[in-house]
């Protein structure tokens, strides 16, 4: 009598766990074109923006949240002279996120 309910129950933990994972492609892309941006900034290219872009996903991974990421990039942006505010860094992270699901879903 329970199979319906289980089914809906297991095709609900499935839909979450594909949503699950596809925030977090969306968020380390996003992180990407964030710290690809930067890189920009820094006056970096070629590899060195690749590395660099690469070293901002990975921070994501420091604490839950955008805090680890935002830290970063406006240390790093200051770091080097260049005049970053969180507000700044925080305005381009919200631009990306939009463009980083829409690169997530035109490949899905």
């Amino acid at each position: 009598m329970n199979g319906g309910f289980d089914d809906r129950e297991k095709a609900f933990e499935t839909k979450f766990s594909r949503d699950q994972e596809s925030e977090f492609k969306v968020v380390a892309r996003r992180n990407k074109l964030l710290g690809l941006w930067a890189a920009d900034k820094m006056g970096l290219s070629g590899d060195e923006a690749n590395d660099y872009a690469m070293a901002v996903v990975k921070a994501d991974f420091e604490e839950v949240g955008d805090d680890d990421v935002l830290r970063k990039v406006v240390g790093d942006l200051k770091d080097k002279g260049i005049e970053a505010t969180e507000h700044l860094v925080r305005t381009e992270m919200d631009k990306l996120i939009g463009v980083a699901r829409a690169q997530i879903e035109g490949e899905g």
